[in-house]
């Protein structure tokens, strides 16, 4: 991953409007897209580089058993404490190869992960076999700034999931200032890929927002 100190970061971390998701607003809007995301059943969802456990939090409240792995051990002490009482575990782990061993989970999101790994196209083979069937991989990315841009294309994204994954769906998230705490103007979006391929060829791309 990068060379980011994600323990030194954590105590900061949820100050960013869609880390930490303190804003009613902002809530709200990742609330709706989780639940568009996310199978409609409560089920087991994987959240993998789950930082301090917003994302695993509104999961959860939708009422799903969440799992949440992260490679900083400060990330998943706040995680702990902000799930405290629910149907939460929170692993310390590599989330390119998460220590969860046989299970399976009706859900794996990522969220700002994939970007960051040396071998993108092996984690998502690798995420893509951790799904039961009917299971679904949910992953947000983009490619932020303008001077020095990092980040992981659309494009990119869903030609690396070709070879694993039936018909994905992309979404585009910058155009939802809600999301971000107001506009950005970068490249933001989603992408999920059922695990059963919906019946279409693999590596059909359907147009984004559909």
């Amino acid at each position: 991953m990068t060379d980011v100190d994600w323990d030194a970061e954590a105590a900061s971390f949820d100050e960013e409007p869609d880390h930490g998701l303190r804003d009613p607003g902002v809530r709200r809007a990742w609330a709706g897209r989780l639940r568009d995301w996310l199978p409609g059943r409560p089920g087991d969802v994987l959240d993998l580089g789950c930082g301090t456990g917003s994302l695993s939090l509104l999961a959860s409240e939708q009422g799903h058993r969440v799992t949440g792995v992260d490679a900083s051990p400060a990330m998943v002490t706040l995680a702990r404490e902000k799930l405290a009482g629910r149907d939460a575990v929170f692993l310390l782990g590599d989330a390119a190869a998460p220590p969860v061993g046989e299970r399976r989970f009706d859900a794996v999101l990522v969220r700002h992960v994939l970007w960051a790994l040396p071998d993108p196209g092996r984690a998502l083979r690798h995420w893509y076999g951790l799904l039961r069937p009917g299971g679904r991989l949910v992953l947000v990315e983009g490619v932020w700034g303008s001077v020095q841009p990092v980040g992981i294309p659309a494009e990119r994204l869903t030609g690396l999931l070709a070879p694993v994954a039936g018909r994905v769906r992309v979404q585009r998230l910058s155009d939802d200032p809600l999301l971000w705490g107001g506009p950005v103007a970068d490249e933001r979006y989603a992408v999920v890929a059922p695990s059963d391929g919906s019946g279409q060829e693999r590596g059909e791309v359907a147009a984004p927002g559909e």
